[in-house]
C-alpha cells in the first residue's frame, strides 16, 4: 500500500553534516505521520524523529534534539532528516516509517507504524 525508499546515507567525520531522504510512493494520501527510527549492531530500533504530514507537527528523541530536523516536502510525497553535528553515537541503520492511523498512538512506538523503508546505513567517524 504504501512503499518507502530511504537514500542519502553515508560515511562522514565527527561534527558533519548528512541529509537524509524518504521518499514515499503508493498509498501516501492514507498516511497520517511518518517517523525516523535508527538501529545499531546488537541494539535495539529507536525513535529520531517523527513529523505529521498535515500541519507538520515535529518530535524529536531527546538524543538528537537541536542536531537534527525533520522536514516533509508534501508534494514531493518525500521526508528529510537534516542531521548536523554528528557524532559517533550517531552510527546507526536509519529506517523512515509510515504510520497510516490518526487515533492516539505513542509516536516513538515502533509498532505505531505500518510501513517500513529499507533503511540506509549513516556512519560517523571519530
Amino acid at each position: 500500500q504504501v512503499q518507502l525508499v530511504e537514500s542519502g546515507g553515508g560515511l562522514v567525520q565527527a561534527g558533519g553534516s548528512l541529509r537524509l531522504s524518504c521518499a514515499a510512493s503508493g498509498r501516501t494520501f492514507s498516511s497520517y505521520a511518518m517517523g525516523w527510527f535508527r538501529q545499531a549492531p546488537g541494539k535495539e530500533r529507536e525513535f529520531v524523529a517523527t513529523i505529521k504530514w498535515s500541519g507538520g507537527a515535529t518530535y524529536y528523541a531527546d538524543s538528537v534534539k537541536g542536531r537534527f530536523t525533520i522536514s516533509s516536502n508534501n508534494a514531493k510525497n518525500t521526508v528529510y532528516l537534516q542531521m548536523n553535528s554528528l557524532k559517533p553515537e550517531d552510527t546507526a541503520v536509519y529506517y523512515c516509517a509510515a504510520r497510516m492511523g490518526s487515533g492516539s498512538y505513542y509516536y516513538s512506538n515502533t509498532y505505531a507504524y505500518d510501513y517500513w523503508g529499507q533503511g540506509t546505513q549513516v556512519t560517523v567517524s571519530s
